[in-house]
């Protein structure tokens, strides 16, 4: 079997990013936050589309802010770089808080899935 396989075959090295994770404490503290229901991610998640414009006006760095993990295997300058979204680029979402906890926790990112669980907290102590 060749090291490229090999490599294929790996779990992605997924970290919880603290740049994203002080910016959805931020905007909890200040309101800044929806308290949907939990299935409503699929309404509310930003489109393609929406991500495109929002990276062409901010870069990487103000998208990044938004998401609660990176995958080390991808580049910075990439969206596959960043996982498990939390808001709208407006909001934070109780939806998707919800649905990070859940997929982070059925893949095992048990980082992921603590740092979502204390921002659904977070936010439900301000609520």
């Amino acid at each position: 079997m060749s090291l490229g396989a090999v490599l294929s075959k790996e779990k992605p090295r997924i970290v919880v990013n603290d740049s994203g994770v002080l910016h959805a404490q931020e905007l909890i503290k200040f309101g800044r936050f929806t308290a949907d229901r939990r299935n409503n991610w699929g309404e509310h998640q930003v489109s393609t589309e929406e991500e495109n414009k929002f990276i062409a006006l901010h870069g990487f760095a103000e998208y990044a802010k938004w998401y609660l993990a990176i995958d080390e295997s991808h580049q910075p300058d990439t969206k596959a770089h960043y996982k498990f979204p939390y808001g709208d680029f407006k909001t934070v979402h109780r939806c998707a808080l919800l649905a990070a906890r859940s997929r982070a926790r059925q893949y095992g990112y048990n980082d992921v899935e603590k740092t979502a669980q204390r921002l659904i907290e977070l936010q439900a102590a301000k609520e």
